[in-house]
Order: C-alpha cells, then structure tokens, then sequence
C-alpha cells in the first residue's frame, strides 16, 4: 500500500475507474446479446431496436476509451450485416 498522499488518491481514482468501465463493458455485451438473440428469432423490429441500443453503446463506449473505436466499428459492421440479412 502506498505512503504518499498523491499515490493514495490515484489509487482510489483508478479503482473507481475501473468499477465504472467494468459495468460499461458489461452492459455492452449486454445490448450486443440482446441484439443476437432478437436477430436469432427472426424479429426485424425487435432486432432493429435492439441494433439500435448496442450501436450507441459501442458508440458512448469507444468515445471514453473503453473499447477501441476500430473494435466498436467492426462489431456496429457485423450486427447491421447480420439485421440487413432478416
């Protein structure tokens, strides 16, 4: 554990960092899932308002860093791909 005062701060800055990019992450993969399945059942409207959520996810998540912008994009590519097959 750390002495200097500086280090301390940083240390709890990042672990509440991390707590936060760890739900964000997680909810990602949530709409992304969600997406899937609707997509798997065959529901174009469902799978169209799902597209819609986990595109602005990956979107708000590529912008504070939390996924590569590069990443958000071939997932965004894939999930449109798979919506335009239905």
């Amino acid at each position: 554990m750390a002495n200097i005062a500086s280090q301390i701060k940083r240390n709890r800055q990042n672990e509440t960092r991390r707590a936060r990019n760890r739900q964000v992450r997680s909810k990602l993969k949530t709409d992304v899932r969600a997406f899937r399945t609707a997509a798997a059942s065959g529901d174009k409207e469902a799978a169209t308002a799902a597209y819609r959520a986990a595109a602005r996810a990956l979107d708000k998540a590529a912008s504070k860093g939390i996924v590569h912008r590069n990443t958000a994009a071939n997932r965004k590519s894939g999930m449109a791909k798979q919506l335009a097959e239905l």
